[in-house]
């Protein structure tokens, strides 16, 4: 089930409302549990059993922990290792096994699996509790529902961000669920919602005619840009539109997750970027292998190697493919030459021009991110510096339908800079603004919906996630 479908809007969301509000406190957990369990077996009914199974192991796993006053690393080893093993099970096995055959002169049948969905976001949940249960940063959660209900918690649940359990420790026992809290979560909601449906939905459309076309490798560099700065903000407003309902649905409920993204075309830097690009999973990389490994208390060799090894893993946890490993290798080595010599050109150029290589970059990074195919890949690069213009009034012509997508693009480029923010700072205590604020809302919501009973495009990206 996705939050940007007619089920969840005028089914699913306002009955649990209604249950949810109606129960005593104490069962409030239990009603989440259940509806979340609902939600994630509507559209996986067969990985429900996989997600209660590592529920249950990794309970056990966090009570022995808990039980060792000296916290012996065994039992957290064994853990990470049975996390990490069915994430590589079920996302990888079929990616190593088809790379090492060639290698190695194998013939090692491949594994064809359909990968449990969320399953990358719910295994760093799991991995983030069990080891911040050893570091004694959290105190183990005894009643295995409220640890059900914390790893199951549907709005971040297939799509993130990644919500630690240090940041739901205190209102998984107790929470206030107020009018004005639901309201504010609803407003979130509603803006993450016409992120999706509105924006990203209608340049998904472009980013996917020219990307998925069989002849993509004649489009010359005008093509190839206009479909990457589709994909550019088809990525940043269904991600961040997800992450505010996510961060909307939660407040409903009363929980408080922490924000997932900060404006991060604003960046000026690729460092200032992944600052504010899915704070959640750079953090969580952050703290869980990058300070582990010694961060840059290392010597010089084995700090590149750190950095390097975490941006390979980021890459691969967005998807098995080589692609993905590029990418991740790609902002790696971006992020050395930044720390290393680059920051002190920027530091002397204009705020406008590092704005410009950043953007570029990013662009650069994201053509990279949605061609699976290295050889695809590789003539786009060439038609792209090779300035090749070829094939554009071509595409033009087999495409003309494009066009009516094109004010969608101009809509998302100033979305992507804080307008809002800064009127909403500046008119905060302006009865009359927030009126005005609240009828764009409504607005916005019934344009989402009647974008969805027109059955307009609704892509969900986060399946190999």
């Amino acid at each position: 089930m996705l939050f940007s479908s007619l089920t969840f809007l005028f089914i699913f969301l306002p009955i649990l409302i209604g249950i949810y509000f109606l129960a005593n406190e104490k069962y409030r957990n239990y009603v989440l549990l259940v509806a979340s369990l609902i939600f994630y077996s509507w559209g996986e009914p067969k990985y429900i059993i996989l997600m209660l199974v590592s529920i249950i192991v990794n309970y056990f796993f966090a009570l022995m922990i808990g039980k060792q006053k000296k916290k012996h690393k065994l039992s957290l080893v064994i853990a990470i290792i049975f996390n990490i093993g069915l994430l590589v099970f079920f996302k990888y096995l079929g990616f190593i096994i088809a790379n090492i055959n060639p290698i190695i002169g194998a013939d090692f049948k491949e594994i064809k699996l359909s990968l449990p969905i969320g399953i990358s976001f719910y295994t760093f949940q799991i991995l983030s509790y069990v080891i911040d249960v050893y570091r004694g940063k959290v105190k183990v959660q005894k009643n295995i529902f409220y640890l059900a209900t914390y790893i199951s918690l549907f709005p971040q649940l297939i799509a993130g961000p990644i919500v630690r359990y240090e940041t739901v420790e205190k209102e998984l026992q107790h929470r206030t669920c107020t009018i004005e809290k639901a309201s504010d979560g609803m407003r979130r909601f509603v803006v993450g919602l016409a992120k999706k449906v509105i924006i990203a939905n209608n340049v998904a459309v472009i980013a996917d005619t020219i990307f998925d076309s069989n002849i993509v490798t004649t489009y010359g560099a005008p093509v190839i840009i206009f479909g990457t700065l589709a994909y550019t903000f088809q990525i940043y407003f269904d991600f961040s539109g997800y992450s505010d309902m996510a961060i909307g649905l939660g407040k409903i409920f009363g929980f408080t997750f922490n924000e997932n993204f900060d404006h991060p075309y604003l960046a000026t830097s690729i460092t200032d970027f992944w600052r504010r690009w899915h704070i959640s999973l750079s953090s969580w990389f952050r703290d869980y292998v990058y300070i582990p490994l010694g961060g840059n208390r290392v010597s010089k060799l084995k700090w590149i190697r750190n950095i390097m090894v975490v941006w390979a893993l980021t890459g691969l946890w967005h998807g098995a493919s080589w692609n993905f490993l590029i990418w991740g290798m790609f902002y790696g080595i971006l992020l050395l030459l930044e720390k290393e010599f680059l920051h002190k050109l920027l530091d002397k150029l204009p705020k406008f021009i590092n704005w410009i290589y950043a953007f570029i970059i990013i662009n650069i990074g994201w053509l990279i991110f949605r061609v699976e195919s290295l050889s695809t890949l590789k003539q786009l690069f060439i038609n792209l510096f090779t300035f090749k213009t070829a094939g554009g009034l071509d595409f033009i012509r087999e495409n003309f339908n494009l066009i009516s997508y094109i004010p969608f693009m101009l809509i998302a480029f100033p979305l992507c800079f804080p307008i809002f923010n800064k009127l909403n700072e500046k008119y905060k205590d302006s009865v009359v603004f927030g009126i005005f604020k609240d009828i764009i809302l409504i607005g916005l919501l019934l344009l989402s919906i009647a974008f969805l009973i027109n059955n307009s495009y609704n892509p969900f990206i986060y399946f190999r996630f």
